[in-house]
């Protein structure tokens, strides 16, 4: 049985900035994730991504932020169980939980966080024929190394956030790229629109739309795919190496959904007036993996959370202790290790 103050289902960049703030509150951390490294999507599927909207980093990679954020949380010593999933959760009569993974190890804690992101999750795949004989073959649904499109030619398909950033880091990687969407507008943001349409005026990208992959040719491996613009019979063949689809995600809560939380649209609901609670007092959901009025799913808006979330656990954990937030700059970061990350002394010199 392994125990601790504060059980994390999910060691994404969520879950692991909540380490960091429950070790100032001197409470110990345990995660559980069901892939086999911390860094939950940022460090499985677009781990070479740049990321533009986190505090105090103009473009950070998204394997670089779940680096930094592995060596914020050292000096309190995690506890991580990897590659299995949180199967089952059982509250004890002193109203802590017992969380038993798909492996049938078992963590015992006061506090139970939920940080799983999407949850588990499949990519949403075009309806083509003969997708699956291409599948690692010149068809891809989500990019973990860019430097596999260098000097080749790639179309993307999509309308979405991921379609329109990733069209604009390979245009300066890959020989040829072209971005399929079937309609004229995107669902990004205005500011990657704008960019794709000056990559285009500058002839770096192929922007090719209202319009659809309509097939996929060639023999062992794609060596060209059918293109067809709405509202023409004609077919367009383009010479490929790669076509990568990225349709979104389609995520999945997996057991987690079984618990007796209240769900809404695939997300755990939670008060957000207060402390991101669930409807079970003691399980609070944290990051993309919950849903409130005017919700945003952003990485920003988890570490929020995840704030918040320490401060009631703390509190839920010693109800007679009364905690007096400390700024860290002002107090410095003391580890569980014992070291110390001193602040700055501030020395006051009399006027005379």
């Amino acid at each position: 049985m392994i125990k601790t103050d504060i059980l994390i289902i999910g060691a994404g960049p969520t879950g692991l900035f909540a380490v960091f703030e429950a070790g100032l509150l001197q409470l110990k951390c345990h995660l559980i994730d069901a892939l086999p490294q911390a860094g939950g999507q940022c460090s499985e599927i677009y781990p070479k991504k740049p990321i533009y909207d986190i505090p105090g980093f103009p473009e950070v990679l998204a394997g670089d932020l779940v680096a930094n954020l592995m060596e914020q949380t050292k000096a309190f010593q995690p506890g991580f169980t990897l590659g299995e999933r949180a199967e089952t959760i059982e509250k004890q009569e002193d109203g802590s939980f017992v969380v038993t993974t798909n492996k049938g190890t078992k963590h015992h804690a006061p506090i139970v966080a939920i940080a799983g992101g999407l949850g588990s999750f499949e990519p949403r795949k075009p309806l083509l024929q003969n997708l699956t004989k291409f599948e690692d073959n010149g068809v891809a649904y989500m990019i973990k190394d860019p430097e596999v499109y260098r000097n080749k030619k790639v179309v993307i398909a999509g309308g979405g956030d991921s379609a329109l950033d990733w069209s604009i880091f390979l245009a300066d990687i890959a020989s040829e790229v072209t971005l399929v969407h079937r309609r004229n507008e995107f669902r990004g943001a205005l500011d990657s629109v704008e960019k794709v349409q000056l990559l285009k005026n500058a002839g770096k990208i192929n922007l090719v739309t209202p319009a659809e992959i309509v097939g996929l040719i060639g023999e062992d491996t794609l060596t060209a795919v059918a293109i067809k613009k709405t509202g023409e019979e004609d077919i367009i063949t383009l010479e490929v190496d790669n076509f990568i689809a990225l349709f979104g995600l389609s995520p999945k809560l997996g057991p987690i959904a079984n618990w007796g939380l209240e769900i809404e649209k695939n997300a755990i609901k939670v008060n957000n007036a207060l402390d991101y609670q669930t409807n079970i007092p003691g399980i609070y959901a944290i990051g993309d993996v919950n849903t409130y009025p005017g919700k945003l799913k952003l990485i920003l808006c988890g570490f929020h959370e995840a704030t918040l979330m320490c401060q009631s656990a703390y509190q839920k954990i010693y109800p007679e202790k009364r905690y007096v937030m400390k700024y860290t700059t002002v107090g410095g970061v003391t580890g569980f290790d014992g070291t110390k990350k001193e602040a700055p002394k501030v020395v006051v010199k009399a006027i005379d």
